[in-house]
């Protein structure tokens, strides 16, 4: 039987842990409050440009009438032979199995592309750090994508220059780190790499674009997903390619950790937004409608980057909650059991002790 004061030893350091963990889950969920409130901030002017959208194609000439083909260079459709995901995960760890379930999800979604040039874009350290130790660098250096980035940032007009083709030393090659971004996810930084990734599509450098990130609709709708952002076949539906749910023991402990936390588990719709532009109504423009079509579709195609990075820290914030929480409740549970071994022990010393004095005096 172990010794008494090396169990009350050990409840101490499971009680200060304890006291760790629930305070971590209590600034997750601060931080989830805020994260959640920004992604819901942005959901009314995506869906509103994607209703402006969908009413310029009613108007504007989109494909050309005699070929069929389109004319906004990002509606083409190209056999997929180079292709370019995205990968969103965290930068920091304790959430549970939300970065290696991510890291896996884009490992079976790249094993699907086998045969073709993918290049990966990882959005976060873990992901980083995940890619880097199964698939080599690209040839082009940080410092040239970090120039693009920084000419795209300078330029009024948000065009970036191509990087100059680099031989391939593997089918499947890393070529950018996007380390703390999500720490504040700033639209700048966001525009930059999406007008990048355009100007490469656009230059036929890469024929998809794929974001693997963790959707977040409220603290229990959660999935993973494999999004087509380019070409983009139909504006306003999301394509997507691959989606795992979350099983129905995880969604309850998310509920159990939201409500402890004071966190709604579903936020309110808002109708409004989803019936701008709908209407069967001839809409005054004041430019032309082909030329509204063109300068809104790129910024259409950004939104899209911003809003899986914006779910992505939400969704991150939400893991690590509800494994912080889980910790807190296995640590309690821990302290009843050792509290019963403390308790058993020390009882089993007086019941010795007792013992020898009994002995000791019937000994006489």
């Amino acid at each position: 039987m172990p010794n008494v004061l090396d169990i009350k030893r050990r409840i101490r350091s499971v009680i200060n842990t304890r006291q760790i963990t629930k305070a971590m889950k209590m600034v997750s969920a601060a931080k989830l409050r805020r994260a959640q409130e920004r992604a819901m901030s942005a959901r009314p002017y995506a869906q509103m440009m994607t209703n402006v959208l969908k009413s310029l194609v009613s108007r504007a000439e989109i494909y050309d009438p005699v070929t069929g083909q389109p004319h906004h260079p990002l509606l083409i459709k190209r056999e997929e032979k180079n292709v370019l995901v995205i990968v969103v995960t965290g930068d920091k760890g304790l959430a549970g199995a939300f970065n290696t379930n991510i890291n896996k999800a884009a490992t079976r979604f790249l094993e699907t592309k086998t045969g073709k040039n993918v290049d990966i874009e990882c959005v976060g350290r873990k992901g980083r750090d995940f890619l880097r130790r199964r698939f080599p660098a690209a040839t082009v250096q940080t410092a040239q994508l970090e120039q693009l980035l920084v000419h795209a940032l300078d330029e009024p007009d948000g065009t970036t220059l191509p990087a100059e083709p680099k031989n391939r030393i593997a089918p499947v090659e890393v070529i950018g780190e996007h380390v703390g971004v999500l720490a504040k996810v700033e639209y700048a930084r966001v525009h930059a790499l999406a007008n990048s990734i355009m100007d490469r599509y656009i230059h036929l450098e890469i024929d998809s674009v794929y974001v693997v990130f963790n959707e977040f609709k409220s603290v229990i709708a959660q999935r993973l997903v494999v999004d087509q952002i380019l070409p983009i076949e139909q504006i306003g539906e999301d394509v997507v390619r691959m989606a795992e749910e979350a099983s129905a023991e995880e969604r309850l402990r998310r509920a159990e950790a939201a409500k402890t936390a004071g966190i709604p588990l579903q936020e309110p719709a808002d109708a409004s937004e989803s019936t701008f532009g709908t209407k069967k109504v001839d809409y005054i423009y004041e430019q032309p409608p082909d030329q509204l079509f063109r300068a809104l579709l790129p910024k259409y195609v950004t939104n899209q980057i911003y809003r899986a990075m914006l779910e992505s820290v939400a969704a991150e914030h939400a893991a690590r909650m509800t494994a912080m929480d889980s910790a807190t409740n296995n640590a309690s549970d821990m302290i009843e059991r050792l509290t019963l071994v403390m308790n058993r022990a020390r009882q089993a010393k007086i019941t010795k002790e007792i013992i020898e004095i009994v002995s000791g005096a019937a000994a006489q």
